[in-house]
């Protein structure tokens, strides 16, 4: 599948907000002609068409297919331009979609000569309209930083005694760009080894765009602390990059293993843990998933694999694993919680968004990592670092 086809999902996710920013455009140009003068209705066309040719250029920026069309404007730049024009985006369609409501209703709510009850109405739905962006700002500037410890017990049938209580730290989706600094990565490797895990694996996405500095990455990574060396899994940031390789030799040069269709034995007393990584497979490539996976399995041993979808689990699970680690979702990033049940963008593509998942005795764990991607922002699903328990079931 072409590179346009690959990103299809993300343009139709955009046509929503593009109808947002043009029907925001228009109320816009409706109020100037109520209340201006030919002249000032003239400056605010100018500015509508310039107001959407920033937004269609910066939302393009995050896009791969056009951004490799630009190359006018850096990496770094455009995935400045791309954060703060799609943050605007999509707190202007919510706020505009809470407009449109208000516009049907109201005349229907509004009492018409009890003036207080009135201007309750007004500021009750000002409000309302207002609140993306404080939610944005929250997320942005509180939750997103928030890193918090999970601690989950993995039942495995048969464990053997040996492996009983062994710890994993799982660390993924880092994302080191200009949202996530080195002095914050610095702050989640200080806390993940005050954890005293046996074993650390990290399951992909070190950076966001080629100019990331997936260098100060690796070196991170390379002060956590276990008994074992860390091992991993590269993700589809790696891939788009084109640093597959590049981030597999630099990293071993640390200790670090990321295994690509490679599987590494580690043994703790009699019993023997196999360790299983594939590169990053598309949700678009399902019929190919783990194809030749299951050569990397040993028999006697605990088979985990690590995988940066987690859409692959049920194929895992047929195949023989015991364990699936991923990540990718960032747990929806922002999700809401409506009647007991969360809504997201990832629930779209996976029904594997966030935590412990199970088929028959086979378990996976999504993780929802460290960094953001798309909105500097996470709501309802703070970055978790995660420490993982082995008990037998």
């Amino acid at each position: 599948m072409n590179r346009l086809a690959r990103h299809l999902p993300d343009m139709v996710m955009l046509i929503p907000m593009g109808l947002a920013q043009l029907g925001i455009g228009l109320v816009v140009l409706r109020e100037g002609r109520k209340r201006g003068s030919k002249k000032l209705l003239s400056a605010l066309f100018l500015a509508v068409l310039l107001f959407w040719f920033i937004m269609f250029t910066g939302v393009l920026c995050g896009i791969r297919y056009f951004a490799f069309k630009m190359p006018w404007l850096p990496w770094h730049q455009m995935g400045i331009v791309h954060l703060v024009t799609f943050s605007w985006g999509v707190c202007s369609t919510a706020a505009f979609a809470i407009y449109l409501a208000y516009a049907l209703i109201a005349p229907r709510l509004q009492p018409r000569f009890q003036p207080e009850r009135r201007r309750w109405l007004h500021a009750a739905a000002a409000a309302a309209v207002v609140s993306p962006f404080a939610a944005m700002a929250y997320g942005t500037f509180v939750q997103r930083l928030n890193f918090q410890v999970q601690e989950v017990d993995i039942p495995l049938k048969d464990l053997p005694k040996d492996l009983q209580g062994l710890r994993i730290l799982q660390l993924s989706d880092i994302h080191l760009s200009s949202f996530l600094s080195e002095k914050d990565l610095e702050r989640v490797v200080g806390m993940s080894n005050e954890l005293n895990a046996h074993i650390a694996v990290m399951t992909g996405d070190l950076i966001t765009d080629p100019s990331d500095p997936v260098d100060v990455c690796i070196t991170q990574l390379a002060r956590v602390k276990c008994d074992a060396p860390m091992l991993g899994c590269l993700g589809n940031h790696e891939t788009y990059a084109g640093i597959l390789e590049y981030t597999k030799a630099k990293a071993a040069r640390y200790g670090i293993t990321f295994l690509r269709s490679e599987n590494r034995v580690l043994r703790f007393g009699d019993a023997s843990l196999n360790f299983a990584g594939v590169d990053y497979e598309p949700f678009f490539d399902k019929p190919r998933y783990l194809t030749g996976a299951e050569k990397l399995m040993v028999p006697g041993s605990t088979n985990i694999l690590l995988s940066h979808n987690p859409d692959v689990f049920p194929v895992a699970a047929r195949k023989g694993y015991d364990l699936t680690l991923s990540g990718h979702t960032h747990g929806g990033q922002v999700t809401i919680e409506i009647l007991n049940q969360t809504a997201n963008l990832a629930r779209v593509f996976t029904r594997y968004v966030s935590g412990y998942y199970q088929i028959g005795e086979k378990t996976c764990y999504v993780t929802r990592g460290i960094g953001t991607i798309g909105l500097p922002t996470r709501l309802g699903a703070p970055p978790e670092i995660t420490l993982l328990r082995l008990r037998k079931a």
